[in-house]
This record gives C-alpha cells, sequence and structure tokens, in this order.
C-alpha cells in the first residue's frame, strides 16, 4: 500500500478539493476532516494504524506523534497545507494546484542527514571580570568542570571547587568538544605556604583544551561569526538576564551531540591555487565562521566549524563544493515536482517564494493567520540554509516552469552572497529575483498580491546534471541562442588571449584546473572550450607574458561546447632530421639573441644545437669536440703478457 493523505479544513477554515489533488498527486486521500485533533481523534487513530498515513497539518504533528506513541504505531509525516495554501485570503477557492503541488513535494524522499557525533565532557573555560565569572563558576561548579582565567592586577583566590589562573589569552581555535587555547603570562595559584596565596611565575605559550568556552568579557567576540559556533557562548557582563540565559546554556552542554555534516568536498575539482599562484577564493571569502582554510592547491573545510549556510557551495565555481543537507539533486527534484503538479492541476504561471525555515515559515503563518496569507499562485518552499539557493537553482526554478521567483531574506541571512547569486541570475535569465527584505506579514501579502506575475517558458525542463550544466540548460530554454554579458564575479566566460604577446609556452595549459585550455600534440596551438572556464583567474595570473585576460559571459551557441584556437603558429622543422618541434618565431628568436652573442654558443656548431630536435641535440652534443660528456681516455687492458713481462724470472 501506498501512503493515504489525510485531510482537515481546519473547523471549516479552508476549502479543500479531495478528489482534484488525488487526481494530481495519485494519492489515496481521506475524507476532509474538520477536527481531526480534538473531536475526530478517532479517525487519526485509525488512519495511523492502517500505516503510510500523510497528514496535511503540521501545527498539531507533536500531538499525532503522541498518538502514535500510544497506540504503538510509526509517527506520521506531517507537512503544512493550511497556512501555506489553505488560508489564501482573497484566493481561498483557487488553491486547489497549489495544495496538489506542496503535497506532492512532501511525498519525495527525504534522506537522512548525515551525522557526526560530538562528546563533551563539561571543560568549561570563563572569561571575564573577575566578579562576573566568578559568580558564574559558582553556579556551574557543579554541573561542569570549571577553569576560570582572570586577567589584570588580582588577587589569587583561594577557591578549590573550580580552578583560577591567570593570562592573556592569545590565540584560541576550535569549536565545541575541540577547542584548543594559548595563554600567555600563564600563571596559576600556588595553594601551599602560609598566608594569602600567590602566583606563579609567568609563562609564554600555555596551551590547554577544553569542552565549553563562556565569554563574558563584553568584549569583541573572539571568533567570527559567534551566534556560528558551537560551544562558545558570550554575554554582556552588565546584563544580568544575557548572563543567566549563557550560564543555563552551558550547563546543557555535556554529553553526547549530533553535529551536522552539511558540505562535501571534492579537493580535486578545487580551483583555488596551482603552483603558488592564487586563482578561485570564492568560499574563502564568503565562510562567515572561518570554517574553510588554504590547504596548498585546494581548501579545507572543518566540518565542526562549518554552521552550514551554503553560501560556499552557492559561490563555488567548479563544484568541489557541494551542499548535502540537502543535496543539490534533491532541491532540483523538489523545484521540478512543485512546478509540475502545479501545471498539472490547472495551475498557470506559478511564482516560487523561496525563505529560510525560521524567519520566513513565520511570516508565513503570521501573515496567513491574522491577514490575507499568500496568493494561490505564490508557492513556498522553506530551506535552512537560504544563501545555498545560488542561481543555479534559481535558473532550475525558471526553467522548470516558474514564472517568477522571489527569495524572502530574514535577519541571519548572507545578503551579500544572496544578492549576488540573484543579479548572476538575473543577467542569464533576463528576469529580476527580487529581494524581499520583511519583518511585517501584511506588508508580505500586500506585495505579492499587488505584483504582477510574468510568463512561465511554454517549455519546461528536467533539471538534472550539475549546477554548471543545469544553469546553462535553464538560460538556454530562457534565452535565445546569444552571448550573453555577465558580472565580473560570473564562473561563465571566455579567455581572450593577445596572440601578439602570446609565445604558446603553455603554462596555461598545465595549470587548467578545468581542462578549459588545451594544447595540440601535433602542433603549436593553444585550444579554448568555453563552457568549461570557471574564470577563477589562473591562467591570467600565470601568464609569464601578461597576454591572458578574462571576460565574463554566457555564450548559448553551439560553439561554447566544442575547443576553438586562440592562438597557434607554423612549427620548427629540426636542421638536422626535419622533425618538427617547438614554434618557429621562438626559435629564430633565441638564435638571434644567443647565436655568436652568448659564451656557450659562440661556436657555430654550438649555435646550431637551437635549432635541432632533443634527439638531434644530444647527438651534436656527443660527437662535438667539447662534448661535455665526454672523460679521460681509458686505460689498457692489461693481459697476462703484461704481467709476466714483468717478472723478473722471464
Amino acid at each position: 500500500m501506498g501512503k493515504h493523505l489525510i485531510l482537515c479544513d481546519c473547523l471549516g477554515s479552508q476549502k479543500i478539493d479531495a478528489a482534484a489533488i488525488s487526481d494530481a498527486t495519485g494519492l489515496a486521500c481521506s475524507r476532509v476532516h474538520t477536527a481531526l485533533c480534538t473531536r475526530e481523534i478517532d479517525s487519526a487513530a485509525e488512519a495511523l494504524r492502517a500505516g503510510d498515513a500523510l497528514i496535511a497539518c503540521a501545527q498539531e504533528q507533536q500531538r499525532f506523534e503522541e498518538l502514535a506513541f500510544d497506540i504503538g504505531v510509526q509517527e506520521p509525516q506531517c507537512f503544512d497545507l493550511r497556512d501555506r495554501a489553505g488560508w489564501a485570503g482573497d484566493d481561498a477557492g483557487a488553491t486547489t494546484a497549489k495544495m496538489a503541488a506542496l503535497t506532492a513535494a512532501a511525498l519525495l524522499p527525504q534522506p537522512a542527514p548525515k551525522l557526526r557525533d560530538i562528546t563533551s565532557q563539561g571543560q568549561c573555560l570563563i572569561i571575564g571580570p573577575e566578579e562576573v565569572a566568578l559568580d558564574a563558576a559558582n553556579q556551574l561548579a557543579n554541573s561542569l568542570s570549571i577553569t576560570v582565567l582572570l586577567s589584570g592586577e588580582t588577587d589569587p583566590v583561594p577557591q578549590a571547587a573550580f580552578d583560577v589562573i591567570k593570562g592573556d589569552l592569545h590565540h584560541m581555535q576550535g569549536s565545541l568538544a575541540n577547542f584548543t587555547i594559548q595563554i600567555n603570562a600563564f600563571q596559576e595559584r600556588n595553594p601551599g605556604g602560609r598566608a594569602a596565596p600567590t602566583w606563579s611565575e609567568p609563562q609564554d605559550g600555555a596551551r590547554s583544551v577544553c569542552d565549553i568556552i563562556l565569554d563574558l568579557t563584553g568584549n569583541p567576540s573572539l571568533f567570527p561569526a559567534p551566534e556560528k559556533r558551537d560551544g562558545y557562548l558570550r554575554a554582556d557582563p552588565k546584563h544580568a538576564p544575557s548572563v543567566a540565559k549563557a550560564i543555563f546554556d552551558a550547563a546543557q552542554m555535556v554529553g553526547t551531540f549530533e553535529k551536522p555534516l552539511y558540505v562535501q568536498l571534492e579537493p580535486s575539482l578545487c580551483a583555488h591555487k596551482r603552483a603558488e599562484k592564487a586563482a578561485c577564493s570564492n568560499c574563502l571569502d564568503a565562510c562567515p565562521t572561518g570554517a574553510i582554510t588554504s590547504v596548498g592547491d585546494h581548501v579545507a573545510i572543518d566540518p565542526l566549524i562549518c554552521a552550514g549556510c551554503g553560501a560556499c557551495a552557492a559561490l563555488c565555481p567548479s563544484g568541489a563544493i557541494a551542499y548535502d543537507a540537502p543535496a543539490t539533486g534533491d532541491i532540483f527534484r523538489h523545484i521540478e515536482t512543485l512546478a509540475r503538479t502545479f501545471r498539472n492541476a490547472g495551475g498557470e504561471n506559478p511564482r516560487l517564494l523561496v525563505h529560510d525555515d525560521l524567519h520566513g515559515t513565520e511570516m508565513i503563518a503570521l501573515a496567513a493567520r491574522f491577514g490575507r496569507g499568500l496568493p494561490a499562485d505564490v508557492i513556498p518552499m522553506d530551506l535552512s540554509a537560504l544563501a545555498g539557493f545560488g542561481h543555479a537553482e534559481m535558473l532550475a526554478a525558471f526553467g522548470a516552469g516558474f514564472a517568477d521567483i522571489l527569495v524572502l531574506v530574514g535577519p541571519k541571512s548572507d545578503r551579500d552572497t544572496i544578492a549576488q547569486e540573484a543579479a548572476l541570475a538575473a543577467a542569464l535569465s533576463g528576469r529580476a529575483v527580487p529581494l524581499l527584505d520583511m519583518a511585517d506579514p501584511d506588508a508580505l501579502s500586500d506585495y505579492l498580491y499587488a505584483a504582477q506575475a510574468s510568463d512561465a517558458v511554454t517549455s519546461p525542463i528536467l533539471p538534472l546534471g550539475t549546477r554548471r550544466q543545469v544553469a546553462r540548460t535553464a538560460t538556454k530554454a530562457l534565452q535565445a541562442d546569444a552571448i550573453l554579458p555577465l558580472p565580473e564575479t560570473a564562473p561563465y566566460g571566455a579567455v581572450l588571449v593577445d596572440a601578439d604577446a602570446c609565445t604558446l609556452c603553455l603554462s596555461c595549459v598545465s595549470l587548467c584546473p578545468s581542462g578549459a585550455l588545451a594544447d595540440n600534440p601535433d602542433m603549436p596551438q593553444l585550444r579554448f572550450q568555453e563552457d568549461a572556464c570557471l574564470q577563477c583567474g589562473l591562467c591570467s595570473n600565470i601568464c609569464p607574458e601578461k597576454a591572458i585576460t578574462l571576460e565574463p559571459r554566457m555564450n548559448l551557441t553551439d560553439s561554447a561546447l566544442s575547443q576553438v584556437v586562440l592562438n597557434e603558429e607554423e612549427p620548427f622543422a629540426c636542421i638536422t632530421c626535419g622533425s618538427l618541434f617547438g614554434v618557429k618565431s621562438t626559435i629564430e628568436k633565441i638564435t638571434e639573441k644567443l647565436a655568436g652573442k652568448h659564451a656557450m654558443f659562440a661556436n657555430p656548431d654550438a649555435a646550431k644545437m637551437i635549432q635541432m630536435c632533443d634527439s638531434c641535440r644530444i647527438q651534436a652534443q656527443y660527437h662535438a669536440t667539447d662534448n661535455p660528456f665526454t672523460g679521460a681516455e681509458r686505460p689498457a687492458v692489461r693481459t697476462t703478457d703484461d704481467y709476466l713481462s714483468k717478472r723478473s724470472d722471464h
């Protein structure tokens, strides 16, 4: 048996066409209940016993989960149909297509997130003013293993419940259960002796580890994006409620926790650096937590520091970094399912409202309960990492059949990354991607109802493949074959070569991380395939002649899919054997500069070696009178006669 959909009109506050939803999704639907969570709870229990129940109510999910536990069956899957579709205000009677789309999306597989266990033993470092820090230590002493770090002129504290040290915090790194700290001018309490305790002699470079850091200094954060650093708590020492909350949170950070692994990295695809020449640094520049570092030719990601904002995956030109919670393919599938089901249910020109799962979800819920809600053609899609919804995902939505894409940013959204990706998507699609920065639910509803929807593509695409492949396919569906100019930060474009300056040394070919630049083994040629170019800038950085420049653009013609010749010259023929090698102009230039002018090539025979291939050059050197490989004359072989001729008895 497949899943069956359990419907409820929430005391008659929404209109639900069960038959139409069933036709569009292929699901078996229950009758439309009116009080499933209260008076008709027995019907809910019966549906849960039947198994594979999909309940169209997220508000009372906990109640249904408790019911499943009480009757000993599997917890049901619940999703929100009422706030996002049913309570549509002006469009309350035209929401069937959106309800069908949201139901179909809820049926998609939900891959379990990849997790890593982190165990905290409760070793806590408290830093801050003496009075506040010691008070916090006293409150936490029974729950955590406490060390208080004091600084400045202060006397040792005769305290046995926790450790008190003195010093200057020089360096720290890590996250929950994995902090490493370095302290200069380190001093610890000397507990022995008579009278008041004293400090030990100061020492620099003291190192230690801890699980939790409670920062009560009131100074700037010790880490970038402190709210995203697990295990790091900070509060203003002058604000008692904040201090109390930080102390409470610290007390809970003992035990084993599950840390999601948000992104995956394929170092071989990374275009960060080659031969110590810098190239792409998009992820390094965008990471708010400092989880990404440079390691040789590629980057490395610390999964314990990564907070899963998704900006690195959206900005990575090569796909070396991919978001994995959920994966990019799952997002593409979700988008396509929403658009296709909406069309199949009779809807036209849907608009996609992308929002985070906190601020955006709350805004939609408030707008629905107390205002006009969302229009019937606006389909909401919540994401945990809004910055990960980059230009490729936006283009996939346009290509799959959405007429407009709107992004509702929240207070904690990475606006810079989202704005950059929206601008790139607009340049590629020819359609604006508005960023809605609103905190008033009524203003959100008013904007959506007043906005005029565009026309969706007549032949939707199926967004399959990598982000670059989907972006190109969607752009071709939206634009005629053309060459589109793009912003400077775009990961698509052409390589332009000054043929007069280029010597065909091919250093750019050997270092190109994507293989967009290639040579021809049969003749001196520099070839280029535009659709593979990442615009990382490595070729222009490495070119000794400064002959390469970049042009950000999207070439939608077929020429971008095949190699074209950027520069070529006539090869030089070896003067001895006639085999082709090198570049004729280069060999002639070297001959002109060195023959008869350099000590090594003062001899005409030596100068001719410049114009020989590798094999002939070695032969010429070997047979030359000044052969560098010639050793001293070998001694004659000594025979028996030679030995006997020197004996006195012969």
